[in-house]
């Protein structure tokens, strides 16, 4: 059994940083890959590409990732329940597999009624933890009904958790019941203060699995403000908005979202096996980000 990079750095106990692109509403995927090539290939061990992120319609997933990999780039494939059955599902695992992706993050998806086409059905035939648990069984031989496979598949299965939900008992529960459904690593939701990271990680030291400590990149004032007011389970800290506001030059350019990144992993690389960067296609600060934090 070959695996992935990125397994095979946490396991070893290496800190590894993962990068992630959004394909675009359309066809025109060349300049976000020719971006993903040219500033995270030699700073990231692996990149999330996002499956219909925010329920909005774009290229897919599947598609996005092997083309990463023509380019040289290992690809974390999302797979969001939302929009396909358990027989959808499954097909596309298997054939992630035969298209050389092994690492895939199993997410529930937000409702349809936030994206672009609110008309359309919602399916969750599965949920996060379901969807883990039946990659599961496709590596076991067999299928959600049952099913003997003709050749198995093996991936790296990850999750996602949210560090600063509040209550942090429900996330705990659900991180627990998503690794006895197979999760092997963990993506944090956006995470900027540092105690209470801290805090969190303590919490779940107990489960013993690697959690990559997620950053969006934060690009101005109000997309800041505009979490903290619409995002569950985010908070950016007011000292942070005020280091945006400060200096808007310095924000235009991404400079300061990439200093603010770099303070936070400088800490938090003590704490957890990694870090996952969300720059909403900001991927030339990636290299500043890495530099800052002293992670290579």
């Amino acid at each position: 059994m070959s695996l992935s990079d990125l397994q095979k750095k946490v396991e070893a106990g290496d800190f590894a940083v993962t990068g992630e692109i959004g394909p675009p509403k359309g066809v025109n995927v060349d300049k976000c890959m020719e971006e993903a090539e040219k500033y995270l290939k030699d700073t990231c061990t692996a990149v999330n590409v996002t499956d219909n992120q925010s329920s909005v319609m774009r290229f897919g997933s599947l598609a996005g990732c092997r083309m990463l990999i023509d380019r040289g780039l290992e690809p974390v494939l999302q797979m969001v329940c939302r929009d396909r059955n358990s027989i959808a599902l499954q097909s596309d695992a298997l054939s992630a597999y035969g298209l050389g992706i092994r690492n895939v993050l199993a997410i529930t998806g937000d409702h349809q009624s936030l994206g672009d086409h609110p008309q359309a059905a919602g399916v969750f035939d599965l949920d996060s933890v379901s969807l883990l648990r039946t990659l599961s069984l496709l590596e076991q031989g067999k299928d959600a009904s049952g099913g003997e496979l003709d050749g198995v598949p093996t991936f790296f299965k990850g999750a996602v958790v949210t560090p600063c939900s509040d209550p942090i008992e429900p996330q705990l529960i659900k991180m627990e019941k998503k690794i006895e459904a197979g999760a092997q690593f963990f993506q944090t939701q956006a995470v900027y203060d540092i105690k209470q990271f801290e805090t969190f990680m303590k919490k779940v030291e107990q489960f013993k699995v690697p959690v990559l400590a997620g950053q969006v990149i934060l690009k101005s004032v109000g997309m800041a403000r505009f979490m903290n007011a619409n995002v569950a389970g985010v908070q950016v800290p007011e000292t942070l908005i005020q280091e945006l506001k400060k200096d808007k030059e310095a924000t235009k350019s991404g400079k300061t979202g990439a200093a603010i990144c770099a303070d936070f992993l400088k800490e938090a690389k003590a704490m957890c096996q990694g870090a996952h960067l969300m720059t909403l296609g900001w991927d030339h600060i990636v290299p500043d980000i890495i530099a800052g934090a002293e992670l290579q």
